[in-house]
């Protein structure tokens, strides 16, 4: 999982270059050998991520004489949408990598296969329990991901200790609502203009549901009720989530967020704290130095919750080598393989064994609070095909909120959107294979 202010990550001349592009390593078509061909499609991501998929593509390929793996890169803007028109035709690929937020949807449409028979169980084993939580629909694992993300707030240690305000040391020593908002004002008083905090409000789309409906769930809310996954008025625009968006609101109101227009609010140290994902910490590294300090979101009075989730790998329901699409996700799943992805993109390794062997995430690592977090206090995205309009009507919700509307009317339309949703799609029941 990585956000931007825009959906323009890769330049206009990469889309050029890499629309349509397949990458074929090696040349030899099943049809012209006993080789069993696994199609593969991937989104084209960073340069350093392409190039290290490619490899090991081509490493597998030479690991295992019987499979030849064909692996396309498309590019990220356009990618849902082509997975989509491929699902419709029933054209998908053997094995499909699909951001987090299209899973359920893909399961829902039947369009993956589970994968607990296919991979190994020490591999599934070693996997970090959010990664587990991510992939899995209907008590099956569907996806698996090389690496998670990281939630939280990197702080100014020399600005923190200026204002006098506790430095939190671990997820069960967050500050709470009330201290937070105490560290905001001590924070305000020794800062020219007040603005303090910075929430990325300069992103846009996910952003906004990944971020902050983790404060809604440590309040004790929720996007919608997981129980049933029918109905979202009772914890979406419930009194926790009302209580917690208006803290949000009063945040913005009262003029503790830097807008960021430039993104550079922490790094030109005019804000203290960066509420924000693991993809800045070389950027806040190289900047702050030893002043950088990695801290926990605050506890809204359920504990303090954080955001989960990122790219992920399935296996087509459809496809006729199901064990070897499973042989190379495995073998994607390696930790030598986890690590070289990570570290080209800074994630969370997805493995218990990979996270020991990272400099970033192994135990006394700088950024290891974001594997705590996933052991013990991220929560998954709904596991509902309707989640594609719960994060559209709840990015609308907080623009709104943000900008000073009523917080109850503000979720209450939401919740009403998202319950017409499940209801004109007649509670999401599975549907069948056409």
């Amino acid at each position: 999982m990585r956000y931007k202010k825009t959906s323009s990550l890769h330049s206009g001349y990469l889309f050029i270059l890499l629309f349509f592009s397949t990458i074929l390593l090696g040349c030899t078509p099943e049809a012209e050998s006993n080789k069993q061909l696994i199609t593969v499609w991937a989104h084209s991501g960073q340069e350093g991520e392409r190039k290290v998929l490619m490899d090991q593509v081509q490493r597998f390929n030479e690991e295992f004489p019987d499979v030849h793996v064909e692996l396309t890169l498309l590019p990220e803007g356009s990618y849902n949408s082509q997975l989509q028109s491929a699902a419709l035709s029933h054209d998908l690929p053997d094995v499909i990598e699909f951001d987090g937020p299209f899973l359920y949807g893909y399961v829902w449409q039947n369009q993956l296969q589970p994968l607990d028979n296919l991979l190994p169980a020490a591999v599934q084993a070693d996997l970090l329990p959010s990664i587990i939580k991510q992939g899995t629909m209907h008590d099956q694992l569907f996806a698996v991901g090389m690496f998670d993300s990281g939630l939280g707030m990197y702080g100014n240690k020399a600005l923190l200790e200026a204002a006098g305000v506790r430095i939190p040391a671990s997820v069960d020593d967050a500050w709470t609502e009330a201290e937070f908002n105490q560290v905001l004002n001590k924070l305000a008083a020794q800062d020219q203009d007040g603005a303090v905090l910075d929430l990325k409000a300069n992103y846009r789309g996910e952003w906004f549901t990944y971020a902050f409906s983790p404060i809604i769930q440590s309040a004790g809310g929720d996007l919608i009720d997981r129980q049933d996954y029918l109905h979202a008025e009772p914890v979406l625009a419930g009194k926790e989530a009302v209580n917690a968006m208006t803290t949000l609101r009063d945040w913005f109101q009262q003029g503790s967020v830097d807008p960021n227009l430039d993104d550079a609010a922490f790094v030109e140290e005019r804000v203290a704290l960066s509420w924000v994902g693991h993809w800045e910490y070389p950027r806040y590294a190289k900047a702050l130095g030893d002043k950088l300090v990695l801290l926990p979101l605050p506890d809204f009075g359920q504990g303090s919750k954080t955001g989960q989730g990122s790219w992920q790998w399935g296996i087509n329901a459809d496809t006729r080598h199901p064990e070897a699409a499973g042989q190379f996700l495995a073998f994607l799943l390696r930790p030598e393989n986890i690590l070289a992805m990570t570290e080209v993109n800074g994630a969370v390794p997805a493995t218990k064994t990979a996270i020991a062997r990272s400099p970033l995430y192994r135990e006394g690592g700088p950024l290891r609070l974001f594997v705590d977090q996933l052991r013990q206090s991220s929560v998954e995205r709904p596991r509902t095909p309707a989640y594609q309009v719960i994060t559209s009507v709840f990015q609308q919700a907080f623009d709104e909120i943000r900008n000073g509307a009523d917080v109850q009317k503000a979720l209450h339309q939401a919740a009403a959107a998202i319950e017409q949703d499940i209801t004109d799609s007649e509670g999401y029941r599975s549907v069948p294979r056409s």
